[in-house]
C-alpha cells in the first residue's frame, strides 16, 4: 500500500504539469468576459472594443465587454479579483487602477498586486495640455508665466480627482515651480466644454478625448506631456522641448486577470492580445484615435507597473493629495 501511496504521490507533479499545460492548449474554450471600468464611449472602451472585436476572430470565441463603472475603477478591480482564475475574466486596468488608487485611498477593496496578475500593456495615452482657444495664451511659456505671476488665481479642470489627467497637470506644477487649483469634473468631455468656453483656463488632456476639440479649434494644444512628439500633432512641442524637464504622463491601459491564474493561460492570453494588437488594421485605428498601441509581455508590464508606482507614490504623498 506504501508503495503504491508513494508512486501516487510522485505522479502528482507530474499530472500538474500535463493538467496546466493541457487547460493552456485548450484556452480558449469559451467566451471570455472583458471588464471595462468605464462607461461605453470612451478611450479604454474604444480600446477593448477595437482589440477584443479581433481577438475575437483569432481565437474563435465570443469576446464580451461588459462596462462596470464606478469607486474610480475600484467596483470593477473588486469584481475581477473575485472571479475565477481561468482566464475567461480580464479587466481593462489603467494606471489608476494599478498605480493611483493604492495611494489616494486608506483603504481599497482590491490589491493590484495581490489581487491581479498582468497580462500586456495594450496602449498609452499621452497627456497634452490644452488652453481655450480664445485664452490670449500663446504658448506654454506664456501659460506658465501667468501662473506665476499671480499664485493660486489660475484653475485647471480635469477628467476627475485622481485620474491621471489631474496628476498631469500636478506634476507640471511641480517641475515647473507654480500653483493652480484643480477643478476636477465626471469625465473629459465636460470639462473640455468649459476649457472651450472659457469658464476654466486650461487642462491635460489625452488624443483619444481632446481630438475634436483641438482639431474643430475650440482648444489650442501647447505641449505634450511625453519622450516625444506625437504624430496626430507633429507642431506642438514637447515639455522638454521648452526646457520643462520630467513632465511626461499617460493614461497607460493594459489587461490583468485573476492573480490566481496559471501562468500557461497568461501566456496563452498575452500571445492572442499581442497579436490583436499588432494586426495592421488595429493598430491604424487605434493610433487614429489617439492610443499609442503597445503589446508588451507579462514581465515587462509588471516592471513598468514597479516603476510608476515609484514615481507617482512619490507625487502623490509629497503632495499630501488624498480621495478619502
Amino acid at each position: 500500500m506504501k508503495k503504491y501511496l508513494t508512486c501516487a504521490l510522485l505522479a502528482l507533479p507530474l499530472w500538474a504539469a500535463t493538467n496546466a499545460t493541457a487547460q493552456s492548449a485548450a484556452y480558449p474554450a469559451k467566451p471570455i468576459r472583458w471588464i471595462v471600468p468605464y462607461a461605453a464611449g470612451g478611450g479604454s472602451d474604444f480600446l477593448a472594443r477595437t482589440i477584443g472585436q479581433t481577438l475575437s476572430t483569432q481565437v474563435g470565441q465570443p469576446v464580451l465587454v461588459d462596462n462596470k463603472p464606478g469607486g474610480n475603477t475600484a467596483l470593477a478591480a473588486a469584481e475581477t479579483a473575485r472571479a475565477p482564475a481561468d482566464g475567461y475574466t480580464v479587466l481593462s486596468a489603467d494606471n489608476g487602477t494599478m498605480v493611483f488608487n493604492p495611494a489616494l485611498y486608506k483603504s481599497l477593496s482590491y490589491s493590484p498586486t495581490k489581487d491581479l496578475a498582468p497580462v500586456t500593456l495594450m496602449g498609452r495615452f499621452p497627456m497634452i495640455l490644452v488652453v481655450g482657444a480664445n485664452s490670449g495664451i500663446a504658448s506654454a511659456q506664456d501659460f506658465i508665466a501667468q501662473a506665476r505671476a499671480k499664485p493660486g488665481s489660475m484653475n485647471y479642470a480635469s477628467a476627475g480627482a485622481g485620474s491621471p489627467h489631474h496628476l498631469a497637470m500636478e506634476l507640471l506644477k511641480v517641475q515647473s515651480k507654480v500653483f493652480m487649483v484643480h477643478v476636477p469634473y465626471r469625465g473629459a468631455a465636460p470639462a473640455l466644454a468649459d476649457v472651450a468656453g472659457g469658464q476654466v483656463p486650461a487642462m491635460m488632456v489625452d488624443m483619444a478625448a481632446g481630438a475634436g476639440f483641438i482639431k474643430g479649434g475650440k482648444v489650442k494644444a501647447l505641449a505634450v506631456a511625453n519622450a516625444t512628439r506625437l504624430p496626430q500633432l507633429p507642431d506642438v512641442p514637447t515639455f522638454a522641448e521648452l526646457g520643462i524637464k520630467n513632465v511626461e504622463a499617460a493614461a497607460l491601459v493594459g489587461m490583468v486577470v485573476p492573480a490566481a491564474t496559471p501562468p500557461d493561460v497568461i501566456n496563452a492570453l498575452n500571445k492572442s492580445v499581442v497579436a490583436a494588437i499588432n494586426e495592421p488594421g488595429v493598430r491604424k485605428r487605434l493610433i487614429d484615435f489617439g492610443v499609442e498601441p503597445v503589446g508588451n509581455t507579462p514581465a515587462q508590464f509588471a516592471e513598468l507597473l514597479r516603476n510608476e508606482t515609484t514615481r507617482w507614490h512619490k507625487l502623490i504623498t509629497d503632495l499630501k493629495i488624498t480621495l478619502d
